[in-house]
Order: C-alpha cells, then sequence, then structure tokens
C-alpha cells in the first residue's frame, strides 16, 4: 500500500482562481451531513491520485503506488490535467461512479425499452449521462403482432424517457442529460426532426439525426433516399434527400436541434466492428459507442505547455503517458451502475483523452484562431497527442494485456502487436473543469476577454482574461477603466486603446467566421479516435443558408457531425404589455393614449410569494390599494445580477405601469401563465415553465391569498423615471455579449459551448 509519507509527497498547494474555488465548493469537495465543506482542493487531488492509483494493484500486488499517486497529483494539482467530473467528484468516496458517458441500446419490445429507461434512472443517479439510438424501434402506426395494436413510435417513447430523467433530476441528483438519435432512413425521421420545435419538448434530450452516406450523396445530387422498416427491412417510402435535409438545417437554424452525426463515417473508425455497429454517441456527441458502453475521459489543458513562444513538447509527452495511465487505472477502479456495463467497458478498455486550454496556447503563441497556422499547429498537437497516447498504451499493453477484444479489433491489420485501450483520444466538453483549471474550453476559441462575476449583494467584479491582463500590463494599455469597457461587450472589437495585433489575437467566438469554427474542428478530428466536441457559431443574423453550407463543409472536411448555435436561437417570446384596453378578436392587451398612473401611496398593503424557477429563486412581491386591488409589482431573483434580474424586474415594472394604469390582473396573468423557456423547474401542473410564467403564478396565488401589512419605504416612481430607467438599462446591454438566458445559480451569463449552457462566471453547466 501506500508509504507512510504519502501525504508529505502530495503537499503541493494548488493556484485556483476565485471561480476555481467556487466551482469545487458547490460540486467537487466533500460535504458532511449538513452540507459543510469538509475537504480543502489539495485534498481532493489527493483523494484522486490516491484512489485512481490503487488500480496498479490489479496488475502488481507489490507495485509501487505511491509513486504513481505522486504522479496523479502532480498533473492534476498543476493544472496540466484533470479527469471528467464524475472522477473528480466521486474517486475515493462511496459513490465510486467514475464515468461520464453511456450508451444505452433500445430495443423494439416494451419489456426492452423500459429496461432500457430504468437502466437511464440508475446512471442519472449515479450522475452520468446517456445516449440513445431509437432507430432499432419499428415506425408509428406499424401492426404489432402479439396486442393487435399499433405502434406509438420513436418519438413518442422519447418522451417517457425524457419525463424519467426529470423525475430523476428532481429528486436533488446531479443534472442527468440525454442524447436522442434516429437514423435518417427511418420512416418516423421527419416527426424526429421536428420533435424539438416546441421548446417546452424534450427538454432533457440533445437530438441528432444519423446521416448515412447514401443519403449525403442523394441531397448532392438532389435525389430520392428510401425509408426502412427496421423491423422487416421492407422500404416504406422515398422522400427529397435534400427536402429533408433542408428540413433538419431549418430546424436547426431555429433552435439548434437536431444536430447531425455521420454515422457511417463513425462505423468506419470503430474498432471493434465484430462487437456490433455503433448506433449513438453521449449527450454532447464526442463519443461514439457501443451499446453497454461507458467512456471515461480527461483533457490536458494546453496552456500549460508554451514558454518563451515555445511548445513544450517533452513536458507534454509526459504527461500524455501519465494521463493514459491514469485513465487506464479508472477502468478498473470503477464502480458501475450495471453489470453488462462492466463487462462491455472492460471488452474494449475505450479512454478519450482530449484538450482544453487551445485558445490560451494559441495567445501565448500569438497565433490568431482563425488563421491557417493555428489549423496547421492544431493538426500538430493532435498528431503529437494521439501517436504518444499510442505509445503509453501498448507500453501497457506490455505489462498489463492488451484489451480483451483486441484481435477482432482493427489494430492487428493496423500492425500492432498490442493495444491496451480500443480508443484513446477524444475532444470532449470541458465546460466545468476548465474553470477549475483556469484555461479556455476545449478547442473552443474564447467566449469572452472581460466579463463581470457577480460577488455579493450587487456588486460586480471585472473578471479579465489573465493571459491579456498580462500582455496589457506588460505592453502598457491595461487600465481599470479599459478592462471595464471591454467586460460591457466582452471583445475588443472597437475598443481603442487596444493594438490591431491583439485584436487579431485575442479573437472571440462570435467574431470567429462559422468556416472558420468547421476548419479547426475538422483539423482536430483528423487524429482523434472517437469524435469533437464543438459548437460553431453563428450571428442572429445569419441566414438558413448559411447553416445548410456549414454542414455541407463538415461533411466535406471530414467531421463526424456538427453542432451549430445562432445567436438568441433559443430565446423565447417577448412578452408586451400595455395599459388596459382589449380587443374582443385579440388575445393582447393595447396601448391605448397616454400613461395616466395613480400616484403612490406611502404605504401599501401586500404580500412576497417565493416561487421557484429554472433561473433560481424569484421573489414576487405584490402591493395592493386601499381596496384590496393590486397595485404594484416587484420582483427579486434569489440572486443578484444577470440578465434574469433584469428580465424580472423589466417584467414587474411594466405590470406596474398597467395595474396603476387601470388594467385588468387577470389579462397580465393570462399574458404570463405559458411563456415558456428551455430552464423550466419543476415536474407536471406545478412546473414553472419561466420567470414570466412564475411572476404569473405568483400574481395569480396573491389574489387569493390572507392580506398581511407591509411597509414599502422607497421613493415615489413615477412612469417618466420607470421608462428612463428602463431604457438606460437597455443602453447598457445593448452592446454586451451574446447570452443564451440567465444562469439559474448566480444570474450571470449562459454561453453555449460544446454542446451545452455554461456559466463562467460561477461555473454552472446545464449538462452536469
Amino acid at each position: 500500500m501506500f508509504s507512510d509519507n504519502i501525504l508529505e509527497l502530495l503537499n503541493e498547494e494548488p493556484k485556483l482562481s476565485a471561480n476555481a474555488l467556487t466551482v469545487l465548493r458547490k460540486r467537487y469537495l466533500k460535504k458532511d451531513e449538513k452540507g459543510n465543506v469538509i475537504e480543502a482542493p489539495k485534498e481532493m487531488f489527493q483523494r484522486v491520485a490516491m484512489n485512481i492509483a490503487k488500480g496498479d494493484l490489479n496488475y502488481d500486488k507489490k507495485a509501487d503506488i505511491t509513486t504513481t499517486a505522486k504522479k496523479f497529483f502532480d498533473i492534476m494539482v498543476s493544472l496540466k490535467f484533470l479527469p471528467n467530473s464524475p472522477t473528480l467528484m466521486n474517486a475515493g468516496k462511496e459513490l465510486q461512479q467514475l464515468s461520464a458517458c453511456f450508451v444505452l441500446p433500445v430495443e423494439d419490445s416494451l419489456d426492452k425499452i423500459f429496461d432500457a429507461v430504468k437502466y437511464t434512472a440508475l446512471i442519472h443517479k449515479s450522475g452520468g449521462g446517456t445516449g440513445f439510438s431509437f432507430s432499432r424501434l419499428r415506425p408509428k402506426d406499424d401492426v404489432v403482432k402479439t396486442t393487435k395494436g399499433v405502434s406509438s413510435g420513436p418519438v413518442s417513447f422519447m418522451t417517457v424517457f425524457d419525463s424519467a430523467t426529470e423525475t430523476i433530476k428532481q429528486g436533488g441528483t446531479r443534472r442527468g442529460a440525454n442524447m436522442g438519435i434516429l437514423r435518417v432512413d427511418h420512416p418516423d425521421i421527419m416527426e424526429f426532426i421536428y420533435a424539438k420545435k416546441d421548446k417546452t419538448k424534450l427538454t432533457n434530450f440533445n437530438l441528432s439525426v444519423a446521416v448515412t452516406e447514401k443519403f449525403m450523396e442523394a441531397v448532392l445530387k438532389d435525389e430520392e433516399y428510401s425509408l426502412v422498416n427496421p423491423k422487416n427491412g421492407k422500404v416504406v417510402k422515398k422522400l427529397n434527400a435534400k427536402e429533408v435535409f433542408d428540413q433538419m438545417v431549418k430546424l436547426a437554424w431555429e433552435g439548434g436541434d437536431p444536430g447531425i452525426i455521420f454515422i457511417d463515417r463513425i462505423n468506419r473508425d470503430n474498432p471493434t466492428p465484430k462487437e456490433g455497429e455503433i448506433e449513438s454517441t453521449n449527450p454532447c456527441g464526442e463519443q461514439p459507442l457501443l451499446p453497454y458502453e461507458s467512456c471515461n475521459l480527461g483533457s490536458i489543458n494546453l496552456g500549460k505547455f508554451v514558454k518563451n513562444n515555445e511548445v513544450l513538447w517533452d513536458e507534454l509527452r509526459d504527461v500524455i503517458h501519465t494521463a493514459v495511465h491514469f485513465l487506464d487505472n479508472v477502468i478498473d477502479m470503477n464502480n458501475y451502475p450495471i453489470s453488462k456495463i462492466e463487462e462491455m467497458t472492460k471488452k474494449n478498455r475505450k479512454i478519450g483523452l482530449g484538450i482544453m486550454g487551445w485558445a490560451d496556447m494559441l495567445a501565448l503563441l500569438e497565433i490568431p484562431y482563425n488563421s491557417e497556422k493555428a489549423i496547421h499547429l492544431a493538426e500538430e498537437i493532435m498528431s503529437f497527442i494521439r501517436e504518444e497516447g499510442r505509445k503509453a498504451s501498448i507500453k501497457l499493453a506490455e505489462k498489463r494485456g492488451s484489451f480483451p477484444n483486441f484481435k477482432d479489433s482493427i489494430y492487428p491489420e493496423m500492425g500492432f502487436k498490442m493495444m491496451r485501450n480500443a480508443t484513446i483520444t477524444t475532444i470532449a466538453p470541458t465546460g466545468t473543469i476548465s474553470i477549475i483549471a483556469g484555461c479556455s474550453s476545449g478547442i473552443e476559441p474564447y467566449f469572452a476577454i472581460a466579463f463581470y462575476r457577480n460577488v455579493l449583494d450587487n456588486d460586480k467584479l471585472v473578471e479579465v482574461n489573465p493571459i491579456f491582463k498580462e500582455i496589457a500590463k506588460l505592453e502598457g494599455f491595461y487600465s481599470d477603466e479599459l478592462m471595464e469597457q471591454i467586460a460591457e461587450q466582452g471583445h475588443l472589437e472597437n475598443i481603442n486603446g487596444v493594438p490591431e495585433k491583439w485584436k487579431k489575437v485575442f479573437v472571440t467566438a462570435h467574431e470567429v467566421t462559422p468556416i472558420w469554427h468547421v476548419k479547426m474542428q475538422a483539423a482536430f478530428q483528423k487524429y482523434t479516435d472517437n469524435a469533437v466536441s464543438k459548437t460553431v457559431n453563428f450571428p442572429n443574423d445569419a441566414t438558413i443558408e448559411d447553416i445548410r453550407e456549414v454542414y455541407l463543409l463538415a461533411y466535406k472536411l471530414g467531421c463526424k457531425g456538427i453542432t451549430i448555435y445562432r445567436d438568441g436561437s433559443r430565446e423565447q417570446q417577448v412578452i408586451n404589455i400595455g395599459t388596459v384596453e382589449k380587443k374582443e378578436d385579440q388575445d393582447v392587451i393595447e396601448i391605448k393614449g397616454q400613461f395616466k398612473p395613480r400616484p403612490r401611496p406611502k404605504v401599501l398593503v401586500g404580500k412576497t410569494i417565493e416561487m421557484m424557477t429554472g433561473c433560481g429563486k424569484l421573489y414576487v412581491t405584490i402591493n395592493q390599494d386601499e381596496n384590496g386591488e393590486p397595485f404594484e409589482v416587484f420582483t427579486s431573483m434569489g440572486k443578484a445580477g444577470g440578465c434574469a434580474q433584469s428580465q424580472c424586474e423589466a417584467i414587474g415594472r411594466l405590470i406596474s405601469l398597467v395595474l396603476r394604469s387601470g388594467g385588468d390582473p387577470e389579462n397580465i396573468i393570462k399574458q404570463l401563465k405559458g411563456i415558456s423557456c428551455h430552464m423550466r423547474y419543476g415536474f407536471g401542473p406545478n412546473q414553472v415553465l419561466s420567470c414570466a410564467d412564475a411572476v404569473g403564478k405568483a400574481i395569480e396565488q396573491a389574489l387569493n391569498m390572507p392580506t398581511e401589512i407591509k411597509v414599502i419605504k422607497q421613493e415615489e416612481i413615477t412612469v417618466d423615471k420607470l421608462l428612463e430607467e428602463f431604457e438606460e438599462n437597455t443602453k447598457k446591454t445593448k452592446n454586451a455579449m451574446p447570452r443564451n438566458g440567465a444562469c439559474p445559480e448566480c444570474g450571470g451569463i449562459l454561453n453555449y459551448v460544446e454542446g451545452c449552457d455554461v456559466c463562467y462566471s460561477c461555473g454552472y453547466s446545464h449538462c452536469s
């Protein structure tokens, strides 16, 4: 076992940012029964290193696991490498579930379908995410021989999985996430493509169409292709491929779903084809897996391997070898939620070593992200990682043996005599672990060079990219005022005082044209065993044709899938409330004439109602006049600041204007209730669909509650003042960073990166 001085050897303190510490305290560090943190970050790295090092004992009872633990600790505490979140969270603790990615089969029988639902619940309970292909299910209205009834089809069964995920999520565990895939030649493909047009449906799923080579050839030639019943293999219909493709593109333009995966291309690289076809990926699309497989991921922080404008290749090589050793040990130390998953995982021993800090490396090397030089370096870096990763896997195989399915794999034909792991490289999302490492996310460009971080009360702290900050100070153009100016919009475009050279180097995601996003993904895919998690960002005014061109480019350049996000495409309807008049044939409230609100008394009677929303706790105060009628509404998020707070405040002010001008509360309630967004909360009839929905329900609830006296001490709010402040707030946010809603934990900006909503302000991740 470990030597007596093991903790003295593992004693280095990690250098962590304030954001990293916040994330660790919330999600990763040990807590007692009362929820108090009882572990320091250094102790977390000690816990993980010591636990994973014990994997060596499976192959050598006298192994020097102290030395192994020291190597593992060093690459983590230096933030040069971090494993996926479940490993950091659970290694050395009771749960000991260390995998992030799982794929489950969905077979064409009621028993098998609900077995998959049960397994999904167990995986989500343990903190994992799941991928499914629904392509084996017979199409809608197909006859079921045993009951003489008809099938309800894949999409209807997806809602069952979605509901199960929602129920498990409400139990307070780590959020479950799903990937739903359907082959493009399934008879129900059009229903699947439109399944998330209503954004209140399948909210726990990412959707991707499994596109075949035949289909893509038909798209390019504008020909028809066949839809095939998976139950009997019979062609049931033909569709024009280009028209189907265009519908996929249109829906993606509208809201991001569905994405596409090139399923034949994925199976071309399937390392164990005799074990079966790959049908699905994990929730973010970067890990194709066979049914019942899981995969353990980890990422190298490339920003740590640059010095004096040079890449530190030797140091990078050492970390690659240690990381492969670490991830192979994780397979043995894992506590699998289902025995079938353990069996399949250990047959192929897939690992996924990827990267983060790519934008940091480019900045340190003074290379713009959107340049051919960056594309060339991407290929060089990933080629090096795969080559050295394979060498490390062969070295392990010499001591431990090849993975059990090695003889039936593609490797003997490639000339390899041994290999410990069927796959070695994956580029996975690193939203949360990149915050811990203090680096840029995955292979994405910077999302912002500076932004505001919410701290205590309503205070905001400017968070500046540390590399940019250091350069600004060295070159003499740093100032607090300049950093605040950058934080207002996030990027350097149109910012005076920043040299043009650095504007090009520190380019942000929304300044990088979509073509460069795809070229970068393709460059990394060339040397990645599995797939690449990457989001292609589009401005709001991008056209459907722009999306189509990028989908085709991804196919032509060799990507295994593509995920796009058009800024603002997930935003829901805007509420427009005026004064009091309602036309009989319209369900809207129209502005008529001038506002003439009643003056505000010094004392009002009111109630404050707490509503839980997808953006956090919302407090809605409804004050009533002397007749008991609603007079004004104030709103406050449990965590101040951010987009959600500002929107709720605006809703409250506008409602107050309507009420003080004689508006009917019932009309206001009717307008607000039912507005939905992607950040829902709760389940069933009590579900809160959005912050606006919560305000409407709170007002409705207040009308049926006993009244309590509440003294309001504040200046009388005039209409002019309200409109003036609202206009001022609009000016402030006009040039702000593109956003995807508000963080439910801190109210900050949610960024859509690597297929997931992530908050860089506090570390919240929609997928973890």
